[in-house]
């Protein structure tokens, strides 16, 4: 049986009492403590509006590791045209704002207003970091997740211009693999992130990774000038 939360108690129960969809527990809040406690214990929230928090860890789990991204030749050659420029935490609320906006016109989703204010919050401490691409002076892409030790937890992406996401990941992922960080989560399988080296593991080799990646510092505070 899934746990509810009590208001204060940041406890989560065993992954291993997992629904077979992944769903750890249900309740609770998102509270900048029990984010940072979910993704050290391998555990995020999707949930739609209006509906319960649901808190999940997925078995597969779908990680992209830094060092084996995939770049085919047509984003090689963009990104030696030099169409797109990148930074990295220069418009996180944007980002995340860009990230709802598309996803509700498109196919609904779990971006709540109630999320983008904890994210953001992540974000001022300096656990929440965001990749933004520019064309011609204009946000036309991006992502944004959690960082902790030398694991980045992505949470969703944008695009509003063609290749402009996959530009977004690949410079993270090249600024990633430079700053020896072990893994991406990518959380549940998409086509998309495959054809990019994404893989699905289980969820014990995950924690056993995610323990693992833990025990490095995490680089806390503006990424700016990663």
């Amino acid at each position: 049986m899934l746990n509810l939360f009590l208001t204060k108690d940041l406890s989560f129960p065993p992954i291993e009492n997992a629904t077979e969809d992944g769903v750890v527990a249900i309740g609770g809040d998102l509270s900048i403590e029990r984010l940072l406690l979910a993704y050290r214990c391998g555990i995020f929230p999707w949930f739609s509006e209006g509906e319960p928090i649901l808190w999940w860890s997925p078995d597969p789990r779908f990680l992209l590791f830094p060092d084996k991204i995939k770049i085919s030749n047509s984003m090689k050659k963009i990104m030696k045209k030099e169409i797109f420029q990148i930074t990295f935490d220069s418009a996180f609320e944007e980002v995340i704002k860009m990230c709802r906006k598309v996803r509700i016109n498109r196919e609904g989703t779990w971006i709540t207003k109630d999320m983008i204010k904890s994210y953001s919050a992540l974000h001022e401490i300096g656990f929440a970091h965001s990749a933004e691409t520019w064309h011609k002076g204009k946000l036309v892409g991006g992502l944004y997740g959690v960082s902790l030790g030398s694991c980045f937890f992505g949470e969703s992406m944008f695009s509003t211009m063609d290749n402009s996401s996959k530009f977004a990941l690949i410079k993270l992922s090249l600024k990633l693999k430079e700053k020896k960080f072990s893994m991406i989560d990518c959380q549940v399988y998409t086509r998309h992130l495959a054809t990019m080296g994404a893989e699905n593991i289980s969820r014990e080799k995950f924690l056993e990774l995610l323990r693992a990646g833990l025990k490095s510092e995490t680089i806390q505070g503006s990424w700016k000038n990663l």
